[in-house]
């Protein structure tokens, strides 16, 4: 079937799919209209199976593991970026899909300074308020070209919430598998989007599994923000941005909250982007942020491990919802990155959580509780008098004041 094409900034039809029956193996190409060129294929990072990105495979179908793009960006200099279009879509070059119909103007966040040499990115300000906008975008973008029967996702809050309105810019069916502790704020956008809501009981580990089992389902494209590397691809513009609003270069010390580690590798990925072609002198550290009381990267990271290890890695509550997750698929990437860096882990205590938040709205910005880990990380000293830049990546209304 043609993919279906609306005009730029419009929501097209709703598009259907015929049933797929292999989700491992790669598919027949569709066709698709002149203007939109092949999407690039995935890899995997493992064994090296490629599928195709007509496919709706989610994951490598041999080691079932996450897929990363094969795709080589033209980052376009300083110069080249004058009187473009005022979102993430000003560095095309550099993104594996172009001319998105599906667009809500995302990206182009503000750059304030918070304390000393501590900047905040304020990427709460995103059209769902939270920076998952940036990969969202370029799954549904994907979702639209490849027309499936529904889109499924997985997600402790943001990320659903993101695809939800996307997926409706789209004119896409979605579905949206939550833990069942998600804040009732964070439910309420993503039912407010018209997405259909799946309550899963457990952790966050329980939700990606049974969003996993539908997504083997005919027809279905699941929009994992993990395993799917055009989300990645997305949130490398963070740092894109960073750049630019420092006149091409980048701060000594850029420090990312992680989860499942989707901003910090699309971090990565821009630095050696830009640094590959030529548009950085030098490499700034990655320091990663994790709430104590679920932080297994950390501990891999303080052992000298290169993974996680094998069985349970341990958890407990947290005020940090966005990024409590045990076993992040790509635990050894993100290890990875780190290091080669030269950067670090660093924990959050509990305690220090609501403390950040109140700090953080008493300097007039309302974040909520995930996205003041890395403030609360910072903001005594622990990176010393280095220029610094914080991401506040999700808005307070989506959880409210921590008591």
């Amino acid at each position: 079937m043609d993919d279906i094409d609306a005009p730029a900034g419009e929501p097209g039809p709703r598009p259907r799919a015929s049933a797929l029956p292999d989700r491992g193996a790669a598919q027949e190409p569709r066709s698709r209209p002149a203007a939109e060129p092949p999407p690039p294929s995935s890899v995997c990072p493992v064994d090296g199976t490629r599928v195709s990105a007509d496919s709706l495979a989610w994951c490598c179908p041999r080691c079932r593991g996450p897929l990363d793009l094969d795709f080589t960006a033209a980052p376009p200099p300083l110069t080249a970026l004058t009187g473009r279009v005022n979102s993430l879509w000003r560095y095309a070059e550099a993104l594996p899909l172009s001319a998105p119909s599906v667009s809500l103007g995302e990206g182009r966040t503000p750059l304030v300074t918070l304390a000393g040499p501590v900047l905040a990115k304020l990427d709460f300000l995103m059209p769902t308020l939270s920076f998952k906008d940036r990969g969202a975008v370029l799954l549904a973008e994907l979702a639209r070209r490849l027309g499936p029967e529904r889109v499924i996702a997985d997600s402790s809050g943001n990320a659903g919430t993101a695809l939800a309105a996307y997926c409706a810019r789209a004119g896409l069916d979605c579905t949206v598998y939550v833990p069942e502790g998600t804040s009732p704020k964070k439910l309420e956008q993503i039912a407010a989007h018209g997405a259909r809501l799946e309550l899963v009981p457990g952790d966050r580990e329980a939700t990606a599994r049974a969003a996993r089992a539908a997504a083997d389902e005919p027809g279905v494209f699941y929009a994992s923000h993990v395993f799917n590397p055009y989300f990645t691809h997305g949130t490398k513009t963070y740092v894109y941005e960073l750049w630019e609003d420092l006149g091409g270069r980048l701060p000594e010390a850029v420090v990312v909250p992680v989860g499942n580690g989707t901003l910090l590798l699309g971090a990565a990925l821009a630095i050696e982007e830009l640094y590959g072609a030529g548009l950085l002198d030098r490499r700034p550290r990655l320091h990663a942020v994790q709430a104590r009381a679920v932080s297994p990267l950390a501990a891999a990271w303080r052992a000298g491990a290169g993974d996680l290890p094998p069985g349970g890695t341990g958890a407990g509550p947290t005020l940090a919802e966005g990024i409590a997750i045990p076993r992040p698929p790509r635990a050894r990437q993100i290890l990875a990155a780190v290091r080669a860096s030269g950067g670090s882990f660093l924990t959050v205590p509990e305690e220090h959580l609501a403390p950040a938040q109140l700090d953080l709205a008493r300097r007039g910005l309302y974040v909520e509780t995930t996205g003041v880990a890395c403030w609360a990380a910072v903001r005594e000293g622990a990176l010393g008098d280095v220029e610094t830049v914080v991401p506040l990546c999700g808005a307070g209304l989506k959880t409210g004041t921590a008591g």
